[in-house]
């Protein structure tokens, strides 16, 4: 369900009982499974792939452009795997040349103004907890769970 409010790009593919609410903005080339919920000024920008089930809570933004000066403008991703909540003021970049790709994987909780920076790996059922920041090029082992306020 799409809040009139709400800016989805026609080109965007989103599952029909996504919810979407007011104020979220959806870029082209994004995918978006069913069941998932995207709160109130969510920002979800181009090659973002998020899966079933997931909650995106508000504030956040998903698939922005890497903060790393190597970036040239090519086409990379950020994936969130199944069941994943993302928190408030959450950000995920893209990936770059160096994987092609940013992974969160399934069944994931990363909670409120964390980032993962581009071309990190994310493995299952982690938990990063209030204001982890991963640096570019991390790769996070299934299970971990990292304290509030970690850099990496």
């Amino acid at each position: 369900m799409k809040q009139p409010l709400a800016y989805v790009h026609p080109a965007a593919k989103i599952a029909s009982n996504v919810v979407i609410d007011p104020f979220v903005t959806i870029d082209q080339n994004v995918e978006i499974g069913e069941g998932t919920r995207i709160g109130s000024n969510v920002t979800i920008m181009e090659g973002a792939r998020i899966g079933k089930n997931c909650v995106i809570f508000p504030g956040a933004v998903i698939g922005a452009i890497p903060q790393d000066l190597k970036f040239r403008g090519e086409d990379t991703l950020a994936i969130i795997g199944d069941n994943t909540t993302i928190r408030e003021c959450v950000t995920i970049n893209r990936g770059t040349a160096a994987r092609d790709k940013t992974v969160v994987g399934n069944n994931c909780l990363i909670m409120a103004y964390c980032h993962v920076a581009h071309d990190c790996i994310v493995g299952d059922n982690v938990i990063m907890s209030n204001a982890t920041q991963l640096a570019g090029e991390v790769v996070v082992d299934n299970f971990a769970v990292i304290g509030g306020g970690t850099l990496v």
